[in-house]
């Protein structure tokens, strides 16, 4: 294929998506104009809760985020799926077991720290996820509870490798000190599989 024939083919491909430099530019415009309103509500005098001045400040604003933005807040139409409502109240619900899991390692940490009953070791799960914010989201669940690190990251097969204070011998399996994800984070990576996948 010739450079036209493939900028042409692109450009079909990304009118099928739905989306496109036009779309993009919009939704970044209007996000940033109704969270410029948001922060400066009730500075104004003139209309309502804002002044001309400060709603032809926010427009400005918008127009440059907007014509600058819109290149690296999408790439794809698939990178929508996180303005879904429902991945947010996801992430609300998950706060909960994360905040439960966070108080049993603090207290799980505290009894080693002082008993000296450890066994360190770097261990190896597989999160059998997809994308790279519910990798991340993972990974950062794991290195914010207490006895648990995230060390590295195998970005072709999203494995990750967590440095672990009391390595359960009875989660290892045998190839390359594989470790079963339940006994190190519990059911995070379900979480991250609703919220982010």
């Amino acid at each position: 294929m010739t450079e036209k024939e493939l900028k042409k083919e692109e450009r079909r491909l990304t009118k099928e998506k739905g989306g496109g430099k036009g779309t993009n530019f919009f939704i970044t415009f209007v996000a940033v104009f109704l969270i410029y309103l948001l922060f400066t509500a009730t500075s104004g005098e003139d209309l309502l809760f804002w002044s001309k001045e400060e709603l032809v400040a926010g427009l400005v604003l918008a127009l440059v985020a907007g014509a600058f933005g819109a290149k690296f807040l999408f790439f794809d139409a698939k990178d929508l799926r996180m303005v879904n409502p429902k991945r947010y109240i996801y992430f609300l619900l998950y706060l909960g077991p994360f905040f439960l899991a966070m108080a049993k390692a603090n207290i799980d940490v505290a009894y080693r720290v002082i008993t000296g009953k450890i066994n360190p070791g770097i261990v190896r799960i597989r999160t059998g996820l997809k994308t790279d914010l519910a990798v991340t989201l993972l990974a950062n669940s794991i290195t914010l509870t207490p006895g648990t690190l995230t060390v590295d990251l195998d970005e072709k097969t999203n494995d990750l490798y967590i440095h672990w204070i009391n390595v359960d011998e009875s989660a290892l399996h045998r190839e390359e000190n594989e470790c079963d994800i339940k006994a190190v984070c519990g059911s995070f990576p379900d979480w991250a599989r609703r919220i982010a996948e």
